[in-house]
């Protein structure tokens, strides 16, 4: 068993107590890789150590959550170019516009958001991006820089057909986290997800957020981690259809070509690889 994923803010504080034994629980359950997303000063920079610290197992992205907009500066910016520029991310984001909360003003967000698609584009990096209530001023946005973009992925997709719609003809990926395991909101993610062409889907946890309801036995903790990833990948399995191996095996090797990612080193029994 091999599962990549593709979103985990292993950077955040609430895995500092037990990171190591969060990494180890991963490798034990099949997630072999993972994405760890920067979205802000400080989780840029710990997203990069832990890439460094992990090689072949952890990568990084650098970006400015929506939520944070207000905090982009020329420091912020020239974090992500270097990121860029030695190689140590691979992935420009997480950035978009949040309008579901409207923490920070929404010509920031927009702002903010352009300067980063700006930064990929220089780069030739993929984009990892979040959207929430902000569908029409987002996709025009991302539509003008698209051209010069390599690959780009809406981030923990939530929404439904219409939304996707757009999105898939845009050549865009999806990522889908535990949302679809939540019988009381994600049906529409779990309606849509047949949709989405097998090579443009990944899966992520999102974690520490997003813990899926499918878990059983349930967690004695509300803390999402990615060793919970597998039960993301069973409900898309079933909404596509599909055996949990096809989906396994189609999302790790999308998630591969998206990140351009190697292989993760082969783990002995006797090691978790962390």
């Amino acid at each position: 068993m091999a599962l990549i994923d593709i979103g985990a803010n292993l950077a955040h504080d609430s895995f500092d107590d037990d990171r190591q034994a969060v990494l180890a629980r991963a490798a034990e359950a099949g997630v072999t890789q993972m994405i760890v997303t920067g979205s802000d000063l400080d989780s840029n920079r710990r997203a990069m150590a832990l890439a460094a610290e992990h090689p072949g197992r952890c990568f990084a992205t650098a970006g400015l959550h929506p939520h944070h907009a207000n905090d982009w500066n020329a420091e912020l910016a020239g974090v992500i170019r270097t990121g860029a520029a030695e190689g140590a991310i691979r992935a420009v984001g997480e950035a978009g516009l949040d309008y579901f909360r409207d923490i920070s003003p929404r010509q920031a967000q927009q702002d903010a958001f352009a300067e980063q698609l700006a930064i990929a584009a220089e780069y030739q990096l993929p984009v990892f991006l979040h959207q929430r209530d902000a569908h029409a001023d987002f996709i025009a946005i991302l539509r003008e820089h698209l051209p010069s973009l390599p690959r780009a992925v809406v981030h923990c997709f939530t929404e439904g057909r219409d939304m996707l719609a757009d999105y898939l003809a845009e050549d865009l990926y999806i990522g889908v986290t535990g949302w679809i395991c939540d019988e009381r909101r994600g049906a529409a993610v779990y309606e849509a997800v047949a949709d989405v062409p097998e090579q443009r889907l990944m899966i992520e946890t999102d974690c520490p957020y997003l813990l899926p309801r499918t878990i059983r036995p349930r967690p004695k903790s509300r803390r999402n981690e990615p060793a919970y990833l597998p039960w993301v990948r069973d409900s898309v399995a079933t909404a596509r259809g599909l055996t949990a191996e096809a989906v396994e095996h189609s999302t790790t090797e999308t998630a591969q070509r998206f990140f351009a990612l190697q292989p993760a080193p082969t783990i002995s029994a006797n090691d978790s690889g962390f």
